[in-house]
């Protein structure tokens, strides 16, 4: 690219990352297109991520007391930013040295995008894709477009999506602004997971668009590989992953097409919580969380529902597939 650039940053979140950041930092300084600023939020780790980071002095690093988790540590690196556009990145993904270059190619050219991503790998050498970008079926239930599918050229062209992951999400500075609420980009209520679909939604509420971008290339390595890994997960996490679903349903959905889809929903809500008695009954307090949180949703809800500026049919011509 020539001429006047946008200006980005790179916002990491890290939480016992040691194993991983490096590899993520060495990966965005090999970037071909300029990085303004680098920022480094730690959630009080207790290996040696901080030791690592510190290797790198160009990276702005501030390291939290407690664990605020992806949500709130992302929307502190925000508040320190002052760029065009805001790459959210985990610090498991790695990124190919035309990953940003790549997709701001394509969305500076195109005033209303305000959210992009790339092709993100699970396994570069098999082929084995995470993310190209986020699906959402009818029963409410969102799903990483590709995932889990070895490449065959099925998602090389440019397109518009209902959403991108936040591993490694570029976002509009714009719009960002456009849908924050009392100063939260990502809801704090989320904590972790899921917060990417809430964003998605709410942009698409506001009237922009989201695409995404075959060329743009990245390596995603999941936390949650398996079921042992997932025992190794906080229940608090795991709870918030569960009943964050519920969170962006009750801010976003019109009630007209939620009841359309009720028996859809219903389904999918009795399975999971089959699988909660089966397999994980701790999981069911996960419910004390959305109580918890009722009333605030609510009035978020408000706000988001007042500030909506496109027609329903236009948001749930992406809801395909009922499972």
């Amino acid at each position: 690219m020539r001429g006047n650039l946008t200006s980005i940053v790179v916002q990491i979140v890290t939480y016992n990352s040691a194993a991983d950041i490096g590899t993520c930092l060495d990966s965005v300084f090999a970037q071909t297109y300029p990085i303004q600023q680098i920022i480094v939020i730690d959630n009080n780790s207790k290996d040696n991520t901080e030791e690592i980071v510190t290797l790198y002095p160009q990276v702005y690093f501030i390291k939290n007391s407690v664990n605020n988790g992806f949500v709130g540590g992302h929307n502190q690196a925000i508040s320190y930013a002052n760029t065009d556009y805001v790459l959210v990145l985990n610090p498991d993904v790695v990124l190919e040295p035309t990953y940003v270059e790549r997709i701001m190619e394509c969305i500076i050219q195109k005033m209303n995008v305000g959210a992009a991503t790339g092709k993100l790998y699970r396994d570069m050498e098999s082929r084995i894709m995470d993310s190209t970008g986020i699906n959402i079926n009818k029963n409410r239930r969102a799903v990483d477009r590709g995932a889990g599918e070895i490449d065959h050229g099925q998602y090389d062209k440019d397109m518009s999506v209902f959403g991108v992951s936040g591993a490694a999400a570029i976002y509009k500075r714009a719009m960002i602004d456009s849908i924050s609420n009392e100063g939260q980009f990502f809801d704090e209520s989320f904590f972790a997971y899921k917060e990417d679909v809430d964003v998605s939604w709410r942009a698409r509420l506001a009237g922009w668009e989201i695409c995404f971008v075959p060329e743009a290339i990245a390596q995603h390595e999941r936390g949650w590989k398996d079921n042992n890994s997932r025992k190794n997960i906080s229940l608090k996490t795991r709870k918030h992953s569960y009943i964050n679903r519920h969170f962006y349903i009750l801010k976003n959905d019109k009630l007209s097409y939620f009841l359309l889809h009720l028996p859809i929903i219903c389904t999918y809500e009795l399975a999971c919580l089959l699988y909660m008695v089966i397999k994980e009954p701790r999981l069911i307090s996960a419910y004390q969380l959305f109580f918890k949180e009722y009333k605030a949703l609510k009035m978020k809800r408000r706000w988001i529902q007042t500030n909506s500026k496109v027609p329903s049919k236009q948001i749930y011509e992406y809801f395909k597939g009922i499972w």
